[in-house]
């Protein structure tokens, strides 16, 4: 089972880490990644952490005002979000994918655990 906290509502231009917890399961097993979903809109690739957590993926639009990492527990990892805009406003979600696979991806449709997301709002 997958925890997100961490989001909440903050002004454009500050920042928020997001935190992933996962209760009775490490997750340093697993290739892990940050989705998320506006109203109206298909959930969307935000960020991807291979196994080891020396490798990332993030999308265009996130690239250098976002960063994954992961936690020095095996059960944690972080998205931390910096420079927000309005338009990420949305809610977060973390996924892993399954076991035998060790490539980060951008379709969702490879994960397959997720949490119940975490909002985060973005005011202008």
């Amino acid at each position: 089972q997958l925890l997100e906290y961490g989001g909440g509502l903050v002004q454009a231009g500050g920042a928020l880490r997001l935190s992933c917890a996962a209760s009775g399961r490490t997750l340093s097993n697993n290739v892990m990644g940050w989705f998320r979903q506006a109203p109206g809109k298909e959930r969307e690739f935000v960020a991807a952490i291979s196994r080891s957590g020396d490798s990332t993926l993030l999308s265009d639009s996130v690239k250098d005002r976002f960063t994954i990492s992961r936690g020095n527990a095996k059960n944690t990892m972080y998205l931390q979000m910096n420079s927000l805009k309005p338009e990420d406003t949305a809610i977060y979600y973390c996924a892993a994918r399954p076991l035998a696979y060790d490539r980060s991806t951008t379709n969702f449709v490879d994960y397959d655990s997720w949490g119940q997301g975490t909002q985060v709002t973005v005011s202008s």
